[in-house]
């Protein structure tokens, strides 16, 4: 009630907490969607390729089925930063981790083996039942005030100088992390989501204010007309997109487990921090409900971690067969030494090389094969 008086006497909105409600509920709701889309759509790649029908993916129900969540659910996140702070919204991504962790069991039906379980299973569900507890902590004791995201509040923050000396420090260090995974060729997992991370922080800003700004215009007065709306506006699309780039890029050096993580936890604590220096999101909280705060994004922080790392590794086809044998099935190099492994970047049996591309030679018209006769007489083979 205190934080709720003190909003009210410096212009914020009264009703926060209907506010906080609307845009929690709504972020909930758009994680599960978009965690249900991409099941969805990984459903019906597996099924093409299963069935092997010819048919594109874009062709098939499902899969349109799966992008039209996905937009209603990125719909649902993109307004609900227009209700609740930045520091509520952002780890509730969690959530789609939870989902897609339920539903990798249950809808697309995936199956681990029974020595697995205890390694598996368990670690899988402790991360979940922690990731939902530090939900509660953090959205229970989260920011509470929220103010309208008009133009000129907007410009009031874009000009203050907390943000101006945030964003100088976020350049000047993005400029020396781009330096030494660029010039240095230093790859490393954590440089790259370190440049996503920084990024993000300026994407959520900008998806808060654009939103913000979209939907006073549609219950108030107009606030398009304003240039700053189109400067976050041009700021969303932009980072976002380089956000994209180095997230395909940390996918094809790294496990999608092991970045989901990272990724996660590095965007997450950025995004607050923006929050709280952009918006201003803590200034009204007693450190009781910080630490709190904290304590719940940090319980998330472990769960998701125990969720994303017993995540299976999907194991490198090799064409060769080992002399394994399972109730009579053959196992492609599952355990244990394989039978000729040099096969010379061929997919023929053992180690054959390929030779596809060599035309076959040909014999002359006039050249007859000898063959010599056998010792044998057809009836002794018969008898042997």
């Amino acid at each position: 009630m205190n934080g709720v008086r003190m909003a009210r006497e410096d212009g914020v909105t009264g009703d926060s907490y209907t506010e906080n409600l609307i845009g929690t509920l709504l972020a909930i709701f758009g994680n599960l969607l978009v965690s249900i889309s991409v099941s969805i759509q990984k459903q019906s790649h597996v099924t093409l390729a299963g069935n092997k029908d010819p048919r594109q993916y874009f062709y098939t129900k499902t899969w349109w089925t799966g992008l039209i969540l996905m937009v209603l659910g990125e719909g649902a996140l993109f307004v609900s930063y227009a209700f609740a702070p930045l520091s509520l919204i952002a780890p509730l991504n969690a959530v789609s981790v939870i989902s897609s962790s339920i539903l990798g069991f249950l809808f697309l039906r995936e199956k681990w083996k029974a020595q697995e379980f205890l390694k598996r299973y368990i670690l899988t569900f402790l991360g979940c039942a922690l990731t939902a507890g530090g939900t509660y902590l953090f959205v229970t004791f989260g920011p509470n005030s929220h103010e309208k995201l008009n133009a000129e509040n907007i410009v009031k923050h874009v000009i203050g100088w907390p943000f101006l000396l945030y964003l100088l420090l976020g350049i000047i260090t993005f400029c020396l992390v781009l330096y030494f995974y660029k010039q240095r060729n230093a790859n490393y997992l954590v440089l790259i989501l370190l440049l996503v991370a920084l990024l993000g922080s300026v994407t959520v800003i900008t998806v808060k204010a654009v939103s913000g700004m979209i939907v006073l215009s549609i219950v108030g007065p107009l606030q398009l007309s304003y240039p700053i709306f189109y400067v976050m506006f041009v700021c969303m699309v932009a980072t976002i997109v380089f956000q994209a780039s180095f997230l395909a890029q940390a996918s094809h050096l790294y496990d999608s487990s092991i970045i989901a993580c990272v990724n996660y936890i590095f965007c997450t604590t950025f995004a607050i921090v923006a929050g709280a220096i952009f918006y201003e999101e803590f200034n009204h909280e007693d450190v009781l409900h910080i630490c709190m705060f904290l304590l719940g994004c940090a319980i998330c922080f472990l769960g998701v971690f125990l969720i994303t790392k017993n995540k299976r590794k999907a194991k490198a086809f090799e064409p060769y067969v080992t002399m394994d044998m399972a109730k009579g099935i053959p196992t492609i190099h599952n355990k244990g030494w394989a039978v000729q492994p040099d096969y010379n970047g061929s997919f023929s049996y053992g180690a054959l090389e390929n030779n596809d591309s060599v035309a076959p030679v040909t014999l002359p018209v006039d050249q007859e094969l000898s063959v010599s006769p056998s010792p044998y007489q057809p009836s002794e083979l018969k008898k042997d």
